[in-house]
């Protein structure tokens, strides 16, 4: 049985999957944005687990506790900055998904919830960022298929019908 993707508009601190993904800075330590309000919902406990990962570079992942959120994990992805579409942005916003869910698989994890990397202060696109994250999490699920539930969740009911539309879409095809 193929996973589920699905949409919701919401706050990702809220939901009680196995892990949200984290919209992180290289540092690990705690931003503004997505990142912020995960290490504020999560507690002191996650920056200190983040302190000793060292980092993280743009298109990878790395996993911690969820400490005091509903999640039992988080997974940190650093998405790209936004410069012109000509230096790798794409690709790179492709990693962080692949990754993502490679190490919740690794994790033995069956539900995962993103939010959408890199459109805010990062500037990436939001419609083309949703395309790739649409179409790289269809991939990584065809190598992963102990995942069974994908999560897009995004902050606005606007975002929330782009992925909506583009996953009909797809699904239409």
């Amino acid at each position: 049985m193929p996973a589920v993707l699905r949409t919701i508009a919401a706050d990702i601190t809220t939901l009680s999957v196995d892990a949200i993904v984290n919209a992180a800075n290289s540092s690990l330590m705690g931003g503004g944005g997505v990142d912020g309000a995960i290490h504020r919902a999560a507690g002191p406990e996650l920056k200190e687990s983040c302190r000793d990962l060292k980092g993280c570079n743009p298109g990878d992942a790395k996993i911690t506790p969820g400490f005091a959120l509903p999640a039992r994990h988080v997974i940190h992805t650093v998405g790209p900055v936004w410069r012109d579409g000509g230096h790798g942005e794409a690709v790179t916003l492709s990693s962080c998904y692949r990754r993502s869910l490679e190490v919740a698989a690794d994790s033995r994890l069956t539900s995962v919830a993103f939010p959408c990397i890199s459109t805010g202060v990062y500037r990436f696109p939001p419609e083309l960022a949703a395309r790739v994250a649409i179409q790289s999490v269809r991939e990584a699920l065809q190598v992963h298929p102990g995942i069974r539930e994908v999560i897009f969740c995004c902050l606005t009911g606007e975002e929330k019908l782009q992925y909506d539309a583009l996953l009909e879409a797809q699904v239409a095809e």
